[in-house]
């Protein structure tokens, strides 16, 4: 969803990512297990289970943020939060939930067309009135605080619901929502209108119904604000729907692969997402300062329940698809997804199958990754408008000064990056920079990546081959009429976990390769 620019510092500081869901009745679309009470799933022995005191946690939280009376998860400094993954929590913690908390928890779940069945009053207090296409059905009333402000408000949500459709699923070839059966009035997937916007939230999207026979599978409704007024919201009403329904509609997509899926690879598809069908309103750029563009000693995988790496880490996915196509995304997708025929992998597993061999395997495109941050005008379209990855260390070498070595820690799925530069009196082509690396052993994943930084022309990207026990050396330019500087990229890519240890990493799990020890020398010297 679309961040609150000014006046979101107030109750808006819950900023949500909403975007609308919008099923289709195809073929592929597999039908929900039709139930009167939300059903989620049990977890196997081999899963992580929620705690009866995880799932009460949960559930004051949800009833907390949407009865307005705090922020939702990830809120703060005026910007967005995700209720949509605490929902989807709730529903995951609903088989632990009993008697009175069962209840209210269903109804927390339950549609806005429940009523006065809602606790925190988000049920319509007046009958509503929808607007079908072929895909989706919104629906809205026409009195109470909830009514849209115009008839062309309305249609103006449809027709951005169609783009987005049209976007992610027909063009970008991704899984419908699951069909909810006849809910809504209809096999259709429902969006719902709401004024939301007074209790700090964009909109929601909700796990619903399980698919017959498949445990992670669901189906579900989004609820939208019903003006995104300026006031409320601090940006356009067009551009905070349009975000936002690029974003929140790919929570929809998601719950059709595996709604439990980790929440970090949620987080940072729906907002890469955002830059495919709403590329000109640059929302997700306030996420940067978050991201590993920005922050290369943070781990990818993490999600910071009150910050926004999640949603930062959208340019991995960016980088991945200028480099592979934009189908590597959901080629990871498939990979995790829990739908008949797909393998069900944790994320960052799924995402090490995905690139496969594909540049020298995932560890080498991590650290290549890593190593386009330092220099993201460079590597990006839209680049020159980011921040910069910063340097571990710097040093200029001399004739006087022709060696340096350092030292350093790096957890999974992060980097850190040295910068070495020649002085002037290095002037000459014979004058090279040989780099020696001790890194980690092979099993733990260490990659190096080194870019020689020509003052004219193209720059070199090179790999340091390292052997089985983590050595490796390479030799490059150093010539200070020609070079300006060789930054040196160390890379930690282990996705290697002890999964359900209940952290906010990858399958819930431990991280096995954390803290992990590099060193590097730099030496000048003619040849």
């Amino acid at each position: 969803m679309r961040r609150p620019l000014a006046a979101v510092l107030l109750a808006l500081s819950t900023a949500l990512a909403a975007l609308p869901a919008t099923s289709v009745s195809t073929a592929s679309a597999e039908p929900a297990t039709p139930a009167t009470p939300p059903v989620a799933a049990a977890p196997s022995e081999a899963e992580e289970t929620v705690t009866a005191e995880e799932a009460r946690r949960t559930l004051d939280e949800a009833s907390a943020v949407l009865a307005g009376r705090t922020a939702a998860r990830g809120a703060g400094h005026g910007e967005r939060a995700e209720a949509t993954l605490l929902m989807r929590d709730l529903f995951v913690a609903l088989p632990t939930l009993e008697g009175a908390e069962r209840r209210q928890a269903e109804a927390l779940l339950a549609r806005p067309t429940d009523g006065a069945r809602d606790p925190q009053g988000d049920g319509y207090s007046v009958p509503t009135t929808k607007k079908c296409t072929s895909n989706f059905c919104l629906h809205y009333v026409t009195s109470s605080a909830d009514q849209p402000t115009s008839r062309a408000w309305v249609k103006k949500n449809v027709k951005v619901l169609q783009k987005v459709w049209r976007h992610e699923v027909k063009k970008m070839g991704y899984r419908p929502p699951a069909k909810d059966g006849r809910r809504g009035g209809n096999g259709k997937f429902d969006v719902y209108l709401k004024e939301l916007g007074s209790k700090g939230l964009y909109g929601y999207c909700v796990p619903e119904y399980r698919v017959a026979g498949r445990k992670w599978v669901a189906s579900g409704y989004c609820v939208l604000d019903n003006d995104f007024a300026q006031a409320q919201f601090g940006a356009p009403p067009a551009q905070s729907l349009k975000v936002t329904a690029a974003h929140e509609f790919f929570h929809a997509i998601q719950f059709a692969y595996d709604y439990n899926e980790d929440r970090w690879l949620m987080e940072s598809t729906a907002t890469w997402m955002e830059e495919r069908v709403a590329d000109g309103v640059d929302d997700n750029r306030q996420y940067l300062s978050a991201s590993q563009v920005k922050q290369p000693a943070s781990s990818l995988d993490v999600f910071q329940p009150s910050g926004f790496a999640q949603y930062g880490n959208w340019t991995l996915w960016e980088y991945l698809g200028r480099r592979f196509g934009n189908g590597i995304v959901k080629k990871v997708w498939n990979k995790a997804g829990a739908f008949k025929g797909a393998p069900n992998m944790y994320s960052t597993k799924a995402l090490r199958k995905a690139i496969g061999g594909k540049g020298g395997g995932f560890a080498s495109v991590f650290a290549a990754y890593a190593a386009s941050n330092t220099s993201p005008a460079r590597y990006y379209p839209e680049g020159a408008a980011w921040p910069k990855a910063g340097f571990s260390k710097r040093v200029t070498l001399s004739k006087s000064a022709r060696k340096s070595s350092t030292t350093v820690r790096i957890n999974h799925l992060a980097a850190r990056n040295i910068g070495v530069k020649p002085a002037s009196d290095l002037a000459g082509k014979k004058w090279k920079l040989r780099i020696t690396v001790n890194a980690p052993n092979r099993s733990s994943s260490p990659a190096v990546h080194v870019l020689v930084r020509n003052k004219k022309g193209a720059w070199s990207r090179k790999t340091i081959s390292l052997t089985k026990k983590g050595y490796g050396k390479k030799v490059v330019s150093f010539n200070a009429k020609k070079v300006s500087g060789v930054t040196i990229t160390l890379a930690n890519a282990s996705t290697r976990f002890k999964c359900y240890k209940g952290t906010n990493l990858s399958c819930r799990g431990k991280a096995r390769d954390q803290n992990k020890q590099f060193s590097v020398k730099v030496t000048a010297f003619k040849r």
